[in-house]
């Protein structure tokens, strides 16, 4: 029998685009399949082909919905990959969401670039349109939690709930007799509406290959109160806009901004949830909460099944560019809450460029901000920042709240670590900054005594 083998394709020394590739024999899978985001050079990866061709992979195994997991999926189809997506429910609910909207922000972007001419491609073109998207849905093959199913030769899949979003599981793959654990993104117990992550399961692990967004440091408490800072700006005539990701960070903003107005802790003004797929994704968990999902919180289902936990009696959902539109100039203090997180894309630009210009408003970072994206750039504290050609002045104020991390930090990761019987063979650090994928590697080694390694982008391990 050949030797199984796994190849890191992505997510490998940065922390967007995974994609795990599973080979022995003639049998090909991949755990896995997002964009890279960020910096540039990163984003051109998305156009390399892959060293395989997708129409010789025997399937895809998914972890959760979020784009730098999901959104390569498309460009599979595209290329010829006619096998199955295996996905939680939830996952697959989101993960349509998020791949059409994908296809559809890569179209206008490609008609807008052809528009004003800047493209190395000519004309401009998307990685992938959304019959691409559509085509890929219907390859989806839902899968319960905890239980073990057979995805292709000699190799069988177990998802987990992992308390980072809706639909997010880690998985445990039996290869040709090799026994892999992947963490996808690792949630924290303390998550306002998901169960708490499983534990790991018995048994030894070949590898555990584990993400690292915060492996080289802990969720701080807060400098910035999040309730003071809302209430300073609205105190001064001023609105807060949060850049949010769509699925779940907009939704647990909701959560506590419900809490604090109930609590009388911030002033009662208007919150616009301004993202149509925050909205489909709202709808999910609203679904979940209400069909009593064993993936939510019971308290949660006892409380607000039927009932609403996201609206504190003003919010406002905007849909269409016209409602968004209304809000530019907002006539009395508000909050706006959109995507995209990392101010990369989607309505928020927009916002961004109305509101940095003026000091009363403030502009809320709730969330990673990776390399190279807006965030970063004014998180770091950048005086003016480019949106759609133009240099923006940033008066605004620019507050970061650590508080809402949906991914477990180094503690949080090692501790969930200790919770597996015996010691795995070996533990691959991906999906982390290079940086932090080293610094938790040395932890591994350091604290739990076991075999660690960062692998580089392309590398290809024996198992």
């Amino acid at each position: 029998m050949g030797t199984p083998q796994i190849q890191f394709l992505g997510a490998a020394g940065t922390v967007t685009g995974s994609r795990f590739l599973l080979t022995c024999e003639n049998i090909k899978v991949m755990i896995d399949a997002g964009l890279f985001q960020g910096l540039k050079e990163l984003r051109l990866k998305n156009w390399n082909p892959l060293p395989i061709d997708p129409a010789e992979l025997d399937a895809v195994v998914l972890t959760h919905a979020h784009l730098d997991h999901c959104g390569y999926i498309p460009k599979l189809v595209k290329d010829g990959f006619e096998g199955k997506i295996h996905l939680t429910e939830y996952t697959g609910k989101l993960a349509e969401v998020v791949l059409l909207d994908s296809a559809r922000i890569q179209t206008e972007d490609a008609k807008y670039a052809a528009l004003k001419g800047f493209s190395k491609h000519n004309p401009p073109k998307a990685l992938y349109e959304e019959p691409d998207a559509a085509k890929a849905v219907k390859q989806f093959s839902v899968e319960e939690f905890r239980t073990r199913i057979q995805v292709a030769e000699q190799t069988f899949v177990t998802f987990h709930p992992s308390g980072h979003i809706l639909g997010a599981a880690f998985v445990e793959v039996e290869f040709f007799g090799k026994r892999l654990l992947f963490t996808g993104d690792m949630g924290r117990q303390e998550h306002p509406l998901l169960v708490s992550p499983d534990h790991i399961p018995a048994g030894r692990f070949d590898a555990i290959i584990t993400e690292s967004t915060y492996g080289d440091r802990e969720h701080a408490p807060s400098t910035t109160d999040f309730a003071d800072a809302i209430n300073q700006t609205v105190d001064r005539g001023g609105s807060i806009l949060i850049p949010a990701f769509a699925v779940d960070r907009t939704e647990v903003i909701l959560i506590q901004l419900r809490e604090l107005m109930e609590q009388g802790k911030i002033r009662r003004v208007p919150i616009y949830a301004d993202s149509p797929m925050a909205l489909k994704a709202l709808a999910f968990y609203r679904k979940a909460i209400n069909e009593d999902s064993e993936e939510i919180r019971d308290e949660i289902v006892r409380e607000w099944k039927d009932k609403d936990p996201f609206n504190p009696g003003t919010l406002v959902e905007l849909m269409t560019v016209e409602e968004s539109k209304s809000i530019n100039e907002p006539p009395q203090p508000c909050i706006i809450i959109s995507a995209s997180g990392m101010a990369t894309g989607g309505r928020v630009v927009h916002h961004l460029r109305n509101m940095l210009p003026n000091q009363k408003h403030t502009v809320m970072l709730v969330g990673y901000q990776a390399m190279g994206t807006r965030g970063r750039r004014l998180a770091e504290g950048e005086t003016e920042v480019k949106m759609h050609g133009v240099m923006v002045p940033v008066r605004a104020e620019i507050e970061q709240i650590q508080s809402f991390s949906v991914h477990a930090d180094a503690d949080e990761l090692i501790a969930w670590m200790k919770t597996t019987s015996e010691a795995p063979g070996q533990v691959f650090v991906v999906h982390g900054e290079a940086g932090a994928a080293e610094v938790f590697s040395d932890r591994v080694k350091s604290e739990l005594g076991w075999k660690s390694h960062a692998p580089h982008d392309g590398e290809a391990v024996a198992l």
